[in-house]
């Protein structure tokens, strides 16, 4: 069924007078700038701060140029109460926590505080698709996006990647769908954010070294239902263990009407895998989708398909053409991506696997025994949850990074464990100890942040070692 768009479905509500505000915005990544320059179109008197000093920003020349005539001031290097406590409107970027002090400080002054989606879906006027999870955002986000776009349903894609979503809400081409990657420092604390359509893959843990313990963090991946109507739709992953404890908790709160997916068990009601094929099965109506097509491989991967699939069925795309973009679509760069083969040994880069599930989830989909590089910057998990895993796919662990010591603590009995210098000496090794038929995997379930400048960068120092063997 196609949805058309009307005005009870507008998102829009314009209840931010912001000429004349004066307007905190807190992080000066590419939110945070591209939120300032909404502001001060809007004729907001607009105040940018952040911790870091301005030379290890990543700010162009130019953008700071900008800044400074688009700000009335400029402070970085730290986080002064002043700042805080003289404006009428804070705006949070998704990295910077809300539990600093000079954001308490401005809370208990009675001084409003509001995410950057807040913000931009007071202006956005289009049905806004919403997805979240530990793993598989990108890759479900990026791919309904190509199946609503190749169907002829103009829709923007963006949010927590690729372009913020107050950039969309500030530009004149307006599309008929929004789809949005969400993360969980985007869904904390919202008030009024409301998508249409919420989509909700699995949660494990990560960024336990941001929340208090991981139902905490969890709350925040719940929260994409808070504000959703009995006209809303939630596509939720029935299969995960924290979500379905919680929809048995809590299931009735939920006002939208709730799809379900499973890649275990079959049916009546909703999408789920047989082995062999992907079946929708709604009010009476099914359809068929075979997987033996699909590029994209790996049972996350047929979970990620699965909620695409009922997105892009609700908003009235054909069988013919969601099985045409699905069976197109190619695996994004560093998320299990191929890399190249040497001597009977396959390499793949899953550097953007920077949590446990991620590793968990790469490791469940590989039979070949596998020489596995992990370890960067800790962000709080327990690494023996892997313990079984390890002990059945790995039989080389290479480890980098600051985590190095605690993942082998956990770890490092289950197989064969050695420390690596660097990138270029996690890969010496593992070319040195891999065997025909072996698999080279990248999947450090960490951040990047202690070596590299992000996941991306990790992931390209070690596609080039790989070509240079």
């Amino acid at each position: 069924m196609k949805r058309a768009v009307n005005s009870k479905q507008a998102m829009v509500n314009n209840f931010l007078e912001l000429a004349g505000k004066k307007v905190l915005v807190v992080g000066l990544a590419s939110t945070g700038i591209s939120t300032a320059r909404f502001l001060k179109d809007k004729g907001a008197i607009v105040t940018v701060t952040d911790n870091k000093p301005m030379e290890q920003l990543e700010c162009p020349d130019g953008l700071i140029n900008e800044l400074q005539k688009i700000c009335a001031r400029i402070e970085t290097g730290r986080h002064s109460k002043e700042v805080f406590m003289n404006v009428d409107l804070i705006v949070l970027s998704p990295g910077v926590p809300p539990t600093i002090k000079p954001l308490q400080d401005a809370k208990n002054a009675g001084i409003e505080i509001i995410s950057e989606i807040e913000l931009a879906c007071d202006f956005i006027d289009a049905p806004i698709i919403a997805i979240t999870g530990t793993n598989g955002k990108t890759t479900t986000t990026t791919l309904l996006g190509k199946v609503l776009n190749s169907a002829g349903r103009k829709a923007f894609v963006g949010g927590n990647i690729g372009t913020p979503l107050i950039d969309y809400a500030s530009k004149r081409e307006k599309s008929e769908y929004v789809v949005a990657e969400i993360s969980s420092f985007q869904l904390e604390g919202i008030k009024k954010f409301k998508p249409f359509i919420s989509i909700l893959l699995n949660i494990t843990e990560d960024h336990m070294d941001r929340y208090k313990d991981f139902n905490e963090y969890a709350e925040a991946k719940f929260n994409i239902f808070k504000n959703q109507g009995e006209n809303d739709i939630a596509i939720v992953n029935i299969d995960d263990p924290t979500i379905k404890k919680w929809l048995k908790n809590n299931g009735t709160g939920i006002k939208a009407r709730i799809i379900p997916f499973s890649a275990k068990k079959i049916l009546s009601r909703g999408i789920y895998w047989t082995g062999r094929e992907i079946v929708y099965s709604m009010n009476g109506s099914s359809a068929v989708y075979p997987v033996d097509g699909f590029k994209l491989k790996g049972m996350h991967n047929i979970e990620n398909i699965m909620a695409v699939i009922a997105a892009a069925k609700i908003c009235g795309v054909s069988d013919k053409d969601i099985l045409a973009t699905v069976n197109a679509f190619n695996v994004l760069p560093h998320r299990i991506e191929f890399i190249r083969d040497v001597n009977g040994v396959s390499y793949y880069d899953d550097s953007k696997g920077t949590n446990i599930g991620a590793l968990q989830k790469s490791l469940e989909g590989i039979i070949q025994p596998v020489i596995l590089i992990a370890g960067g910057k800790d962000k709080g998990g327990d690494y023996r949850v892997l313990r079984d895993l390890i002990k059945q796919k790995v039989k080389l662990l290479r480890l980098i990074g600051e985590a190095r010591e605690k993942i082998k603590t956990a770890l490092g009995g289950c197989a064969e464990t050695i420390y690596a210098a660097s990138m270029e000496d996690a890969v010496k090794k593992a070319y040195e100890n891999a065997r025909q038929g072996d698999i080279v995997l990248l999947s450090p379930a960490c951040s990047s942040f202690d070596m590299f400048k992000d996941y991306k960068e990790r992931g390209d120092v070690f596609r080039k070692l790989v070509e240079a063997l």
